[in-house]
């Protein structure tokens, strides 16, 4: 593919690999499904798995193409530098300037390098990839095609389905972040909403109520207590080798419960043993990113697209502003970060890509049939926001999912089961597994 197609006569290319995946019935389904993946900058064939495991290649092929970008196309923008500071970071105060200015001088290090090759980095954008999309239809020679993405890669299917409309048959997306609202203010309106629901959630179960009567009031203490006086434990990561130093503030812990390294049936939990002294649950789950794979994931794909479509607009105080809304009384340094993106505005300013905010928050109107699906307990791409995106689809279906977070499908047979019915039936879904899901039991300790 071209690399920058404004480019006139040429110029660079990339190179991008595409996995086909049978349909495990015979015959297949006349149409294929493609898939977009999520992040932006994560390794689509690692779902693949997952996707399988769904059901989603029952009746149709599945493809699957490693976006420009990723980890098996060419070039690959993985920030080692990046990934090293993340591994050290487990051991540093979440949300201190210091540990700010190391992510900026990894992120300048990782941008310099990969501007050295050659590289334009302002062409990593969802524009881009999404011509890339359409462009591989046409390669395979595919009349149409049904489109499945998650998180970011909702994101890229609503762009691409405004761009590139022809020879989609149906368009499904899970874990909303619908492009016109997506900015980094955003995040905290997610947290705050993928928080709150997995409270009310304990409160509508009497044993979880009985035992954890004050969620929000124990979120909000231990928020303040960890950012005034930070922990410093020792924990070893949920995926094994050796004890690694940690440490746990109130940013550190606001961004385990977004991010779930917490289950969230262990939330209620976790909270009541960090009020009692005992912080095993966040503190392990601090130690995950001791265990980064260096290279695996494609920072720069990240950097390029939420620097040039994400945080232009938007300053520090609307920042802090969002968080104050979601989380009053909280300490202003753990809400000056949003949530994911820590110190963003600065490592925007070393990445240095064109705003592309008016070619990007857009709306997508579009009279092909849809399905949003999202989870009550995600705090990444909070649930309401399928509701922005439903507004500009008239054949749409919203689902909602209860008690299941981030990445919808893989979590929930219901979801996978209204997902398969719409690939047969886009415009008359089957539903009716919804009614009446609750989330699971709570844990309840002694």
């Amino acid at each position: 593919m071209p690399e920058n197609r404004s480019h006139r006569g040429g110029g660079r290319t990339v190179r991008l690999a595409v996995a086909i995946i049978p349909a495990a019935s015979a015959p297949p389904a006349g149409d294929p499904v493609v898939f977009m993946e999520g992040g932006p900058g994560g390794d689509a064939f690692d779902s693949i798995p997952f996707l399988v495991g769904s059901g989603v290649n029952h009746d149709n092929d599945l493809i699957v193409m490693a976006q420009r970008g990723t980890l098996h196309s060419r070039p690959n923008l993985a920030c080692p530098e990046i990934d090293r500071f993340n591994v050290k970071a487990v051991g540093l105060r979440y949300d201190a300037p210091s540990t700010g200015r190391l992510l900026v001088r990894a992120a300048k290090e990782c941008r310099d390098r990969l501007a050295a090759e050659g590289i334009d980095l302002g062409a990593y954008n969802t524009t881009e990839n999404a011509a890339d999309f359409a462009a591989l239809r046409g390669a395979l020679g595919i009349d149409r095609w049904n489109v499945y993405g998650y998180s970011y890669g909702t994101n890229l299917a609503l762009t691409y389905l405004r761009s590139h409309p022809e020879g989609i048959r149906s368009v499904a997306i899970d874990s909303i972040a619908p492009p016109p609202v997506v900015n980094l203010p955003w995040t905290w309106d997610s947290a705050g909403e993928g928080i709150s629901e997995i409270f009310a959630a304990c409160e509508a179960q009497p044993a979880c109520k009985k035992r954890y009567p004050h969620l929000r009031r124990t979120l909000d203490e231990q928020v303040r207590r960890l950012e005034e006086h930070p922990l410093t434990l020792t924990a070893r990561p949920p995926g094994g080798g050796k004890p690694v130093k940690v440490d746990l503030d109130g940013g550190a812990l606001i961004n385990i419960l977004v991010a779930n390294t917490v289950k969230a049936v262990d939330v209620p939990a976790a909270l009541e043993e960090l009020a009692h002294g005992n912080p095993t649950r966040f503190a392990q789950a601090r130690a995950v990113d001791a265990g980064t794979v260096v290279g695996a994931f494609a920072h720069g794909l990240t950097q390029s697209v939420a620097c040039a479509e994400w945080a232009p607009g938007f300053g520090e105080d609307d920042i802090l502003k969002a968080g104050r809304r979601n989380f009053p009384g909280w300490p202003d340094t753990v809400l000056a970060q949003p949530p994911q993106l820590p110190f963003e505005h600065h490592v925007c300013d070393v990445w240095n890509v064109p705003d592309r905010t008016a070619i990007q928050r857009v709306p997508t109107f579009s009279r092909v049939p849809a399905l949003l699906l999202s989870g009550t307990f995600d705090a990444k791409t909070g649930a309401s926001w399928a509701r922005v995106a439903a507004r500009t689809l008239p054949r749409s279906t919203s689902v909602r999912i209860p008690g299941i977070g981030h990445w919808v499908v893989p979590q929930s047979p219901c979801a996978a089961s209204v997902l398969a019915s719409f690939l047969a039936r886009p415009t008359a879904p089957d539903t009716g597994c919804v009614a009446g899901l609750k989330p699971r039991p709570f844990t309840i300790i002694p």
